[in-house]
């Protein structure tokens, strides 16, 4: 019977080359990427059966697997098909899939040169976060006290588990104050983004979003950037401050997870979720069903 645990569960995932038990995919202890945070990761949405841009994430892990020093023993192709193949064998036609990357145990120190690189895929169910007019109502976001790092001192362009410390102690000090989630700046104090997802604010029918170049360059981001712009809409990447946040008129997060999700509040600051972003959510939610497969 299915619990609620991650490591209860019926159903199959993808580990090593073929798919085996949900509850026998396990490692041991001193496996390096549990104490130095070797592993490397992507969050894919299932819609209708199939992996939104699943090529795009997959080039991504293995790009966030050369960043971090580590190759994976499969090919793009070889990901793919064993993505295919664990959403198949799940069974479910809305899901969320995980693969992800890391050292085994051979070695035990900040040297792991010999460690086996493994991959895993699962595959569960995930609906929307919210049903639309639940979402238009817009999350509060607390402004969290952790930063996200200066480029120069982590692999800030690759999705490692490591750079997910802050973001965790950001989401439950938020979760711990009442709010859903928590906006972090960068280094030099400018709005970056929330704890797993992207950020957009818009004034006077323009888009506002924080240039990538310390945190992730989203998939999700670039999409709704595609979908703002073939609505006529103009989109400007620059560096924000957190006063200018007074002066803006709609926000809301993009992310894999989170989809598109207004804000109505960070910290001091108020938003009125309104058209722009509804009709993004609207053709967001349009594309993912029409091109899953893209």
């Amino acid at each position: 019977m299915e619990t609620n645990s991650f490591d209860n569960r019926d159903g199959f995932i993808w580990m090593d080359g073929k798919l085996v038990p949900w509850r026998d995919a396990q490692l041991h202890v001193l496996t390096h990427a549990l104490h130095y945070a070797s592993s490397v990761f992507e969050g894919e949405r299932v819609y209708d059966g199939e992996v939104f841009k699943l090529n795009e994430h997959n080039q991504r892990l293995l790009k966030s697997a050369e960043i971090v020093g580590f190759e994976i023993p499969y090919t793009l192709e070889e990901l793919n098909a064993a993505t295919r193949e664990t959403v198949a064998a799940s069974g479910l036609s809305d899901a969320y899939a995980r693969p992800i990357a890391w050292r085994g145990s051979e070695m035990m120190g900040v040297s792991a040169q010999k460690n086996t690189i493994h991959v895993a895929i699962a595959v569960w169910a995930w609906g929307s976060y919210f049903p639309m007019e639940e979402r238009m109502k817009g999350i509060r976001l607390a402004i969290a006290d952790w930063r996200r790092p200066d480029p120069r001192t982590a692999p800030v362009m690759s999705k490692t588990s490591g750079l997910y410390s802050i973001c965790t102690m950001s989401k439950h000090a938020a979760e711990q104050q009442g709010y859903q989630d928590a906006l972090l700046l960068d280094w030099q104090d400018r709005v970056a983004e929330a704890t797993g997802a992207n950020i957009f604010f818009t004034r006077d029918g323009v888009l506002h979003t924080p240039i990538a170049d310390c945190f992730l360059d989203g998939i999700t981001r670039r999409t709704v950037i595609d979908l703002a712009r073939q609505r006529g809409l103009e989109v400007v990447e620059r560096r924000i401050l957190p006063d200018e946040m007074a002066d803006f008129e709609e926000c809301f997060l993009t992310g894999s997870a989170a989809e598109v999700t207004p804000v109505r509040e960070i910290g001091p600051y108020n938003f009125a979720p309104g058209a722009i972003s509804r009709q993004l959510a609207e053709d967001y939610e349009a594309v993912v069903r029409r091109r899953a497969a893209a």
